[in-house]
């Protein structure tokens, strides 16, 4: 029978050059000292590979999917990531450079949502007798102040480390300066825009 795992990772186990940086990156054997390596088994867990070395030595190094993969259709894609982490690790690729931002159109009515779920907490910034405040003012009187403030604060933490998270691809990808600074407060994209796939 047929395994799923090794059928979905054969572009890579037909290229021992790949492999070869694999062991380098990931399984921390020496850069100057491997000339080639073989898969030689992969599970949801890990993939083994055998490395052959200049001085006619072997060595076996397991290589472990954090997280582990759900399913063969996993396969590929993270093997695709990983060979791309790897050579950029090893400098052998640049990473590549992003000049363009996109608005992501579900940004401004997701944006306008967010915004007018959480104004009640800020009722008392307003007067009471302002008609324009009232509803906000009833939103806070039957549902409560906490679970607004609970949701200030929380959506602050969340784009604090959503922005963090951007900004570091930003560096990383090397994007100009203004460029950068939309991806960074862009509220409702995890991550920029072909990053994650180049």
């Amino acid at each position: 029978m047929a395994d799923p795992l090794a059928d979905q990772s054969r572009f890579l186990s037909n290229d021992p050059d790949a492999l070869a940086v694999f062991a380098k990156w990931f399984g921390k054997v020496d850069d100057e000292e491997v000339a080639s390596a073989q898969m030689v088994g992969i599970t949801t867990t890990n993939m083994t590979l055998s490395c052959n070395f200049k001085n006619g030595s072997k060595k076996e190094v397991v290589i472990a999917f954090k997280p582990p993969l759900r399913r063969p259709a996993d396969v590929k894609p993270r093997l695709l990531e990983m060979k791309a982490l790897a050579y950029e690790g090893l400098g052998m690729i640049k990473p590549p450079r992003i000049d363009t931002f996109e608005f992501p159109p579900l940004a401004l009515p997701l944006s306008i949502f967010t915004t007018v779920s959480l104004l009640p907490h800020f009722a008392d910034s307003f007067p009471r007798s302002s008609y324009l405040a009232a509803p906000l003012f009833v939103a806070r009187e039957y549902i409560g102040a906490k679970p607004f403030a609970f949701g200030v604060w929380f959506t602050t933490f969340c784009h604090v480390l959503q922005s963090s998270y951007t900004a570091s691809l930003c560096w990383r990808h090397s994007t100009p300066f203004f460029v950068g600074c939309s991806d960074s407060i862009r509220h409702d994209q995890d991550e920029v825009d072909g990053t994650e796939s180049a």
